[in-house]
């Protein structure tokens, strides 16, 4: 046998060898393995078939809405409801928090001042909470500039600079520091419902000052002369924002007509001044509460980083059992407030007629797997997170216990049952994470709690920073 051959088939032998070992080993899918999963499956079989043909040609989420469950939900009277005036709309952005909280803040003008129809301006407080997260970015930059850049703190800062979450912390944070002003004063332009493109330009804008902060830090740059570079890259910050969403008013004139239509004189305000006499609440008072099942209960948490403004406090919740969240909703609506909340919107939903129902998709059924989890298990595992913020306006209570409730969404008047959403009970307990609700309806119990020091959990954790999807 020639020399040359030889050498082929020696070669032959060992990538055979080699290929057939790896194909075979335990890690990898081998041939017998293979086998069996082909196995599995009776393409014969006449159940297969009709699965197979039907899920193959159609969005699986229209053959697995179960109607039995729709149809025993119709009744759609609510024992304790709350008059709402108006749906709002975020349109393209992840302003949920935002609506959310400012939807609860407008209640009480439209009730405190008898009018048929009240917003407040949510450009207004983007831009400032844009500003903020963009200086809370550059000071996190310059914080973790001596870490490796491919460490978890600096990926953590660079993953998404500018977002568009947040939580009622910031909603706290921004009407203390710069007041609120009526929609018609700074109303929404195309960036500020449709932020994609503008967040896109000011990351890329952050994450190339980043550069320069990176490089400052480690050539041992003084602070002041760091500081004065930041407030440098803050001025083009600052500049973006008043292309994409407009010049923010330092002071306004406003009147209003109130619903037996009286007009009021017409009056100079400042941001703050405004809020103060149409408002007036103090958001301290507000406090928010958990569930979050893979923490322990009755402990006083803080997440690292959860705000939007660098000298204010992160984002802090008392950790307790769902029960406890569903009485207190359940009292400050039949007190006559509503309770803004936080929930994993996108499960077992349907958008168009406003459900939030147990079992509405039944998949399991059609495609014969087990997708059951704990709610620990969800969230530890990134399965269900908080998405989303809404409003709890009505509840119905039937011996004592909550049937259902009645949620005002920030999608719009065409969204839902006219930009409403109707949430069965038992939605509640694997799917609602977080309600916000004034002291005066909180048992000392949990106002105790709020006295411990609390604990710190990494801007990773799971209850991070609302996603409030589009």
């Amino acid at each position: 046998m020639k020399k040359g051959l030889f050498k082929f088939f020696v070669f032959l032998f060992i990538f055979t060898f080699v290929f057939n070992f790896a194909f075979s080993s335990g890690k990898g899918i081998s041939k017998d393995v293979l086998k069996e999963l082909r196995n599995s499956i009776n393409p014969d079989d006449p159940d297969f078939k009709v699965r197979l043909n039907a899920i193959s040609n159609n969005n699986p989420s229209i053959l697995v809405k179960n109607t039995e469950v729709i149809k025993k939900f119709y009744d759609f009277h609510f024992s304790n409801k709350i008059d709402i005036k108006g749906i709002t709309n975020q349109k393209s952005t992840g302003r949920c928090w935002m609506f959310a909280g400012y939807n609860v803040l407008r209640f009480h003008v439209i009730k405190k001042f008898k009018l048929n129809k009240f917003e407040l301006s949510q450009n207004y407080g983007m831009f400032y909470d844009k500003l903020e997260k963009a200086n809370l970015f550059l000071e996190g930059i310059i914080e973790t500039a001596k870490n490796p850049l491919l460490s978890r703190e600096v990926d953590y800062w660079l993953e998404n600079p500018i977002p568009d979450g947040g939580q009622w912390n910031m909603v706290v944070a921004l009407v203390e520091k710069y007041g609120v002003v009526p929609k018609e004063v700074m109303p929404e332009t195309y960036n500020s419902s449709h932020s994609g493109t503008m967040n896109r330009l000011l990351s890329k804008l952050l994450r190339k000052d980043a550069v320069v902060l990176r490089k400052l830090v480690k050539s041992g740059t003084n602070e002041k002369k760091i500081e004065r570079t930041k407030v440098e890259m803050l001025k083009d910050v600052y500049r973006l924002l008043v292309y994409f969403l407009g010049i923010p008013p330092q002071e306004f004139e406003y009147r209003y007509e109130t619903s037996d239509k009286k007009l009021s004189p017409l009056k100079k305000y400042t941001p703050q001044s405004f809020y103060k006499e149409f408002i007036g609440l103090n958001l301290n008072d507000y406090v928010m509460l958990y569930n979050a099942p893979h923490i322990a209960y009755w402990k006083l948490y803080a997440i690292k980083y959860d705000k939007d403004m660098v000298d204010r406090n992160d984002m802090t919740f008392v950790n307790l059992p769902i029960e406890e969240l569903k009485n207190l909703a359940m009292k400050s609506i039949v007190s006559g407030e509503p309770v803004r909340f936080g929930c994993d919107v996108g499960k077992e939903f349907d958008g168009k007629k406003g459900f939030l129902l147990p079992q509405i998709h039944d998949y399991e059924a059609l495609l014969k797997v087990d997708f059951n989890m704990s709610k620990k298990e969800r969230i530890l595992y990134r399965q269900s997170i908080p998405t989303h913020a809404m409003v709890l306006t009505a509840v119905d209570i039937q011996n004592g216990k909550p049937v259902k409730w009645l949620i005002e969404n920030s999608w719009g008047a065409k969204s839902g049952r006219n930009g409403f959403l109707v949430m069965k009970d038992e939605w509640f307990e694997p799917y609602v994470f977080e309600v916000v609700v004034n002291k005066r309806f909180v048992p000392q119990k949990i106002l105790n709690v709020l006295k411990q020091k609390p604990v710190v959990l990494p801007p990773w954790d799971p209850m991070f920073k609302m996603n409030c999807g589009n």
